[in-house]
């Protein structure tokens, strides 16, 4: 066997993860839920709601939208960016789901296990926010204290299995968001649905023959599909478990279950020491809120450009070249050396970086097709070279490494490093002003100013509603 197949054999698996994911989903309450994982869930909640203002309108949702609307079927949830129409909660959560991570600017799951990468696992919010919002619409009368426990509930069953996921899953090409997104989502329905015993053991038996998603897609408008999908599957699990669809009882487990055919395999010492909500993974490792609407590998270097640029005044026409030094963990994923449209742009440092130099920011507008594709964008990303630096890799993937040297046209440069606490993680979390900013970015050109601030404050105190489905109502666009 070669060294390539034996990197990826799979790994027999004997656990009881099934199990003891359906008794964390049974038996967590509201009132077990630690204080700073509320606090927190509420900022991952408001931040979520900004997302799927922000991708209302983004091509990739309004495509989905209008095929739901041309489906059809029961009345249950509100159809993205189409008014008062109303399509089955699958459809509504496909739409949704896709919305909130068409930007790429929803939060990413913190690891500090060195072999997860660079840290990046799933994006855990949108998917269990996605269907918390849909199911709380399809009942009716679901208050703001169950919603918050389903979407939290969600978001710690998602993190840990994609925590104790050998790192392969994502080295082999798994996205994944899209895929145990699709747990996240189960989860949140069932917890609202109910689901207890053999029916919840059924859907996550279910969920698991559903998650998918792959990343030669990152770059294209089917990478926020896996997200939507991911919801959608997982409503759809939910719904059919609750209906008596059976499926295997034990689906995460043994040489055939989701972790050995996924990941090959689990990190058996970690199962030793930690459980679901045995830390919450919410409050620790934590959760990063991002600041950009691109992959967060990308974050520390814009960061850094944005201060080199700004700290010595530095005008588009004086730069003569950019050289933007990574280690593979950065270079490899982060793939578009020109970004011919917005898609690209989110993977590509030559991109994002000659946004900064041009404007002075990286946001929702420079990431719109009508400024990747300028004259001025094209012409710049030839000035950005990158370059793999062995020191950097040599330092290893626990940390975002990167360096940026500026050479400019008068014989004059700027160089400097990468801050490693970057901006939106749990080391250097954005402030609530600064989410309630970029709460503002997402809807800005989207809803009025009145709505906006509606939504900041009623999404800011969904603890104390009676009725959570309004906030499907708060968001909601078109005639």
């Amino acid at each position: 066997m070669s060294i390539q197949q034996n990197q990826f054999a799979v790994v027999p698996v004997s656990s009881r993860i099934t199990e003891q994911a359906a008794a964390f989903i049974e038996a967590t309450t509201f009132e077990s839920l630690p204080a700073e994982a509320i606090a927190i869930g509420k900022r991952c909640l408001l931040d979520g709601l900004g997302l799927f203002v922000a991708g209302s309108d983004h091509e990739t949702a309004a495509m989905l939208a209008e095929l739901a609307a041309e489906q059809g079927g029961k009345a249950e949830a509100l159809l993205l960016g189409h008014g008062q129409t109303r399509v089955p909660v699958a459809l509504a959560a496909r739409v949704l789901g896709t919305a909130g991570h068409a930007h790429d600017w929803d939060d990413s799951q913190v690891s500090k296990d060195p072999d997860h990468v660079y840290g990046l696992l799933t994006h855990p919010t949108i998917p269990p926010l996605t269907a918390s919002l849909v199911i709380a619409q399809q009942l009716g009368g679901i208050s703001g204290k169950q919603f918050m426990l389903a979407f939290l509930t969600g978001f710690e069953i998602e993190a840990k299995i994609s925590e104790w996921m050998f790192s392969q899953h994502y080295k082999r090409g798994f996205h994944s968001s899209g895929t145990v997104g699709t747990f996240g989502a189960f989860t949140a329905a069932a917890k609202l649905l109910g689901l207890k015993g053999d029916k919840l053991r059924n859907g996550i038996g279910i969920a698991a023959s559903f998650a998918a998603g792959i990343r030669c897609n990152f770059g294209t408008m089917t990478k926020p599909l896996h997200v939507g999908r991911a919801a959608e599957n997982g409503v759809t699990a939910a719904i059919m478990a609750n209906k008596g669809y059976t499926a295997d009882k034990n689906a995460l487990d043994g040489p055939w279950g989701y972790f050995a055919v996924q990941g090959g395999g689990v990190t058996e010492a970690k199962l030793a020491k930690e459980g679901f909500g045995k830390p919450w993974t919410i409050v620790e490792p934590g959760v990063s809120i991002k600041p950009y609407p691109c992959g967060v590998l990308t974050h520390p270097t814009i960061d850094l450009m944005v201060k080199l640029v700004v700290e010595n005044d530095i005008k588009p026409d004086e730069i003569e070249q950019v050289v933007i030094s990574a280690g593979s963990n950065i270079l490899n994923p982060i793939r578009y050396p020109i970004a011919s449209n917005h898609l690209e742009a989110k993977f590509s440092l030559q991109a994002v970086l000659s946004m900064v130099a041009l404007n002075r920011k990286a946001g929702k507008l420079e990431f719109e097709d009508g400024f990747v594709q300028s004259d001025a964008m094209q012409k710049m990303q030839k000035r950005m070279q990158t370059r793999f630096d062995p020191e950097i890799e040599a330092m290893g993937f626990d940390k975002m490494r990167s360096s940026i040297h500026i050479q400019l046209k008068n014989g004059k440069s700027v160089s400097g490093k990468a801050d490693e606490r970057y901006r939106g993680g749990p080391e250097n979390p954005m402030t609530d002003p600064q989410l309630a900013d970029k709460v503002l970015a997402c809807c800005d050109g989207v809803l009025d100013k009145d709505r906006i601030a509606k939504l900041i404050k009623v999404g800011s105190s969904v603890l104390e509603m009676k009725d959570a489905s309004e906030l499907a109502v708060l968001i909601q666009t078109g005639n």
